[in-house]
């Protein structure tokens, strides 16, 4: 089932999630549901806060980051993960800029400082724990929904000057003043959605 996604301004957003254990209630459904929405939504990732649910739970799937004509970007092509509780254990390298983006932030993408190389420690979707050497864009993508899960979200680590600039919009998407072509719940909307 494809679910809305949480506009910017709603609470949930900031909230630090908490962990889960097997036994959460159709935990396989709600996985199910996520990776249905991301497709749907054209993103890369989808953390549980951005459908309401303030748990420790992401999932990735970084095939559109594929360049057939880059050989580098050949381990994204399966790069598709469930990171159920994750901790990122070490951060490394010489911090590099990228354009990010985000399904509850719609219609902004600014430049975001992250360090290139993650070891991250997390379930999967059967509760088996893995521990994941991750660089690049791989690293980027489980960094963005690892901060989601943190309640933080990619415009805190952008400029204050560019952050005063997109004040308006961020604005008018709290307000649902936005054309996007897959379901919201705007947090200053009430009704249906």
């Amino acid at each position: 089932m494809i679910r809305p996604i949480i506009a910017y301004g709603d609470p949930v957003l900031r909230k630090k999630a908490v962990e889960i254990d097997e036994d959460y209630p159709d935990l396989n459904l709600v996985i199910e549901d996520m990776f249905e929405t991301m497709y749907h939504s054209q993103g890369v990732g989808l953390a549980a806060p951005q459908i309401g649910l303030s748990i420790r739970l992401f999932i990735v799937d970084a095939a559109p980051f594929v360049d057939e004509d880059e050989e580098d970007t050949d381990d994204l092509r399966n790069f598709k993960r469930v990171f159920i509780n994750p901790i990122i254990i070490e951060e490394t390298g010489t911090a590099w800029k990228f354009e990010e983006g985000c399904l509850s932030i719609p219609g902004i993408r600014e430049d975001v400082s992250r360090q290139p190389d993650i070891i991250v420690e997390y379930y999967n979707e059967k509760f088996e724990l893995e521990e994941e050497k991750l660089s690049g864009l791989a690293a980027r993508v489980v960094q963005h929904e690892y901060d989601h899960i943190e309640g933080v979200l990619f415009i805190d680590k952008i400029n204050p000057l560019k952050k005063q600039l997109i004040k308006g919009k961020l604005a008018d998407i709290t307000k649902g003043n936005i054309k996007v072509n897959y379901r919201m719940k705007f947090p200053l909307v009430k009704g249906k959605q």
